[in-house]
């Protein structure tokens, strides 16, 4: 056999040894560079991605923004470096309340937020942040693993193109304060206050109006009224923020949050094609974080109320039961409401609802009785 047709044939061998895998290859496709996924590989299991994360708070923020910049850490940690995120507070990448968009559509791969921000996108999304009257957070944190409640959250932002992670849990607020005493449900009327979720819809029922105002505005915006009143967290954000020097009144409960759970949020396209190991360790992360947040804003608050009271001789006021009880049938009224004809809105509703009842009727003989009986 001649030198050039023997390897005339070891070409045609080796092209038919090589076709399955260029086949293989050609039907993995490029990812789309919405995902910005453009310098991922499949070939390269220990490739490093490079992501930003924008957030809704304003930058290093204490406990919000700080949370944010230690998932980053403890991801960083965990995948050995394969995973590095740097974090842009609100308005630095974009505005704060453009962070949904921006991650839905790839521009950016994740980002640090509360679902109830997003309540014009979707109704369904505040049911994963605060509900009026709701759980507190040791019940959401429940209904979120065990209780079915993380499920629908991945199923509501699917159709975002995104995947929700809990990233943290408040606890409960207080009322907030307020430039005129609340005395009865009729002092709410005309009363411009800074609130999200469905409490802003309950607050224009009783005659208010809400407004939506980011974490970086709210003092300017109550020191010139531009609003009577704004709520936020409790009194370590609150004595930070200044608002003991420009508002009279500080107010309990939080009726309007409970237990308000924020979230960490990716681009799901990016996500989904991650390996499985990355994937479990941006989750278990986030789950770290769920438990810092909460007990962090508990030592903190417990701190700054001590200050609040006994320096700077804040007096904290309670709605009365009568102003409770007209805003607790308001929040029936504007839940009803918010949920129309909407599918998804009405599934989250129901299992939301039917968890509360049942994890309520446990509370009652065991925390409350606690608290009612036993703590002072």
């Amino acid at each position: 056999m001649k030198l050039d047709t023997l390897l005339k044939l070891k070409t045609i061998k080796l092209f038919l040894l090589m076709l399955p895998v260029l086949l293989y290859s050609s039907c993995l496709g490029e990812p789309p560079a919405s995902m910005n996924t453009t310098s991922y590989s499949v070939t390269k299991p220990d490739h490093v991605f490079h992501w930003k994360m924008t957030t809704t708070w304003p930058p290093n923020f204490p406990v919000l923004g700080e949370v944010a910049e230690k998932y980053a850490k403890w991801v960083d940690e965990m995948s050995n470096g394969q995973i590095k995120i740097k974090v842009y507070g609100g308005g630095e990448l974009v505005p704060p309340l453009e962070a949904f968009d921006s991650v839905s559509q790839g521009t950016i791969e994740m980002g640090c937020g509360a679902a109830y921000y997003w309540a014009g996108k979707t109704p369904a999304a505040q049911f994963f942040a605060a509900v009026p009257f709701g759980m507190n957070s040791q019940q959401l944190t429940a209904w979120m693993e065990t209780g079915g409640g993380y499920e629908l959250w991945k199923k509501t932002y699917a159709q975002f193109n995104l995947v929700p992670f809990m990233g943290g849990n408040t606890g409960v607020q207080m009322g907030g304060w307020f430039n005129r005493e609340i005395n009865s449900i009729e002092d709410f009327k005309g009363l411009k206050m800074r609130l999200p979720g469905i409490g802003g819809k309950v607050l224009e029922k009783a005659g208010g109006a809400a407004v939506l105002v980011a974490g970086s505005e709210i003092y300017t915006s109550l020191e010139r009224g531009v609003i009577d009143a704004t709520e936020w967290v409790g009194p370590y954000h609150d004595y930070k923020m200044g608002f003991h020097k420009i508002a009279k009144y500080y107010y309990t409960p939080g009726w309007h949050e409970a237990g308000t759970q924020l979230e960490f949020f990716i681009n799901k396209g990016l996500h989904d094609r991650l390996p499985l190991h990355l994937q479990s360790i941006l989750e278990g992360a986030a789950k770290r974080a769920q438990v810092w947040v909460l007990s962090e804003f508990d030592k903190q608050n417990g701190i700054y109320l001590n200050k609040l009271v006994n320096e700077d001789k804040v007096e904290i006021r309670e709605f009365s039961k009568e102003t409770l009880d007209a805003l607790r049938g308001y929040t029936k009224e504007a839940i009803e409401e918010m949920i129309g004809d909407d599918p998804i809105s009405r599934e989250v509703y129901e299992s939301y609802s039917s968890f509360q009842n049942k994890i309520g009727a446990w509370s009652k003989v065991t925390e409350k009785a606690y608290y009612n009986k036993i703590q002072e």
